[in-house]
């Protein structure tokens, strides 16, 4: 992996293309770039580059940006993409035009709905086909129908052919297929893991890619590569006023666009050891390379797993995998690479692992669809009694602000805010409290975390807060006793000193449960409940 600009694999391979033209036209493809923000391991994009000419295009939805609707029975109002990601995405998308540029082609950038701008690039560049990725995610499917059918409606119809990349899998090698895939995770993996005629397939090169002939549209009218928006563009798009914040102010979802409150990204209060997320190809292979070769890390991965403060105690390549721009199976194959190299043992098995789980929800949701969105989850559970009104508005806004009194969860919910990433112990118990100590409706919770998560990805999030509320792909209690929790993982209160400083000079003893103090201890450490730090917003144990 000498070359940043290499497939993750470490080799540069360059897929052949074919000749799909004529003596007298040359053929024109389009490749719409959506959640797959890299040229390694790319199946549709190795199929775009079969033509003789290539238009690549990447679309800032609008609709992906400002107050949304939810959606489904008890729909609310919430905020679907915040600060950090928009950040990161941009930064993607300018990797990659940089990557495209060093090929001698180009990105052609546009912010609108994909259904108005791919079929105008057709018509105006005489594309013959346009190729894309394709996720089987609620919405991901509805854009990718839109633009289907827009294309279909031309005066000349443009077919839009599309290719799975985002999962370690293939979709059409697993044993029955993602409808036959049992609801729980273990059978599952043991079912991937085990059948001889399934494996993992090996990442593909990155393709030689056809030019780009400047300007392309007609003589009159070329078409411009575009620039690509500033994060504050696009969350700008939405409304900002006062009115949005009211829609909050009366529990009636996740918005809150004060800046003060909503994430601004201010990446001076990160602290020194944590990694700094960039987007694109580039930064994500570096990562993988630091994480890997360079701070020989994996090797200690299932030990430091559940670490709450570091760089290292974890792999976290979940922002690059996420937005697409590392591949899965470069991944697995880096690891493979990895264990000949140096080591392998039940770490470097245990990040393959976590690989098949975001795979597991992959599938689940390709196989329920909307119902594993729902409030009832795919159980459709109808017995669990979830706060409502006044006082869902306040156990609610006071998880959302870090404010809830319980230290360990509100140092979770800060750190979110603040940096866009929270490790996955801290992840589960923030939601476990939520979800099962305040009854909150779960599924406000996961958007919290769609707006403000670098690594939100759409099945993984909502299947791991669905699991943990326990109306997902497990019928056992999932319940965390969090104050439990604190203090496993959390010894020295190293955690909740660093992102909750009214308790930072609190004893080990009470820095996870402040309320045990009696007044003359709050007087004795400056800590008063009620006025320095508030009391927990449910009674505590």
């Amino acid at each position: 992996m000498e070359n940043d600009r290499r497939p993750a694999t470490g080799e540069e391979i360059r897929e052949p293309r074919s000749d799909g033209g004529t003596a007298d036209r040359l053929s024109v493809a389009i490749h719409w770039f959506r959640r797959d923000l890299r040229l390694h391991d790319h199946p549709s994009l190795v199929a775009a580059a079969a033509a003789d000419r290539l238009i690549p295009i990447y679309v800032f939805d609008p609709d992906d940006y400002g107050p949304s609707e939810y959606g489904g029975e008890g729909s609310f109002i919430y905020e679907k993409t915040g600060f950090h990601r928009a950040r990161f995405r941009t930064e993607a998308v300018a990797d990659l035009r940089a990557s495209l540029r060093a090929l001698d082609s180009e990105l052609y950038v546009r912010v609108g709905a994909p259904a108005e701008v791919i079929p105008s690039f057709a018509e105006r560049t005489g594309a013959e086909v346009v190729h894309a990725g394709s996720w089987d995610v609620p919405e991901e499917r509805t854009t990718e129908a839109r633009v289907r059918g827009a294309l279909a409606d031309r005066d000349d119809p443009t077919p839009l052919k599309t290719d799975p990349g985002h999962t370690l899998y293939h979709p059409a090698d697993l044993p029955d297929g993602p409808a036959g895939i049992e609801d729980t995770y273990t059978p599952f993996r043991k079912s991937v893991e085990n059948a001889a005629d399934v494996d993992v397939r090996a990442p593909l090169g990155v393709p030689s890619l056809p030019p780009v002939t400047s300007p392309i549209g007609d003589d009159e009218d070329p078409l411009a590569p575009g620039r690509i928006p500033e994060p504050a563009d696009l969350l700008d798009g939405g409304s900002a006023d006062e009115e949005t914040s009211e829609v909050d102010d009366m529990g009636d979802g996740n918005v809150d666009r004060r800046p003060d409150d909503r994430g601004d990204g201010d990446v001076d209060r990160r602290p020194d050891d944590a990694l700094q997320y960039r987007g694109g190809e580039v930064a994500g292979i570096s990562r993988l390379r630091e994480y890997l070769w360079e701070g020989d890390h994996l090797r200690r991965y299932k030990k430091t797993r559940n670490g709450l403060v570091g760089r290292n105690y974890a792999s976290k390549l979940s922002p690059w995998l996420n937005e697409g721009c590392l591949s899965p199976r470069a991944v697995h194959d880096e690891v493979r690479r990895y264990e000949a190299a140096r080591v392998e043992n039940d770490s470097t098995y245990w990040l393959i692992f976590e690989l098949i789980w975001r795979d597991f929800f992959a599938f689940q949701v390709e196989k329920h669809g909307d119902r594993y969105f729902s409030q009832g989850g795919i159980r459709g559970r109808d017995d669990i009694e979830w706060a409502k009104g006044e006082e869902e508005k306040r156990l609610l806004c006071r998880w959302r602000r870090g404010q809830t009194g319980v230290p360990f969860v509100d140092a979770g919910i800060r750190e979110l805010r603040a940096t866009g990433y929270l490790s996955n112990r801290a992840r589960q118990n923030i939601a476990s409290f939520l979800a099962n100590d305040c009854r909150v409706d779960w599924r406000k919770g996961a958007a919290f975390f769609e707006t403000h998560l670098v690594d939100y990805d759409p099945c993984s999030n909502y299947g791991n807060w669905a699991y943990i509320a326990g109306v997902g792909n497990d019928s056992r209690d999932r319940a965390f006793d969090v104050v439990w929790q604190a203090n496993r993982y959390d010894p020295d209160g190293e955690y909740v000193r660093r992102w909750v400083p009214e308790v930072a000079d609190l004893p080990k003893e009470y820095v996870h449960e402040p309320w045990t103090m009696d007044p003359g201890m709050q007087g004795h450490y400056g800590v008063h409940l009620g006025e320095d730090y508030p009391w927990p917003v449910v009674e505590m144990e």
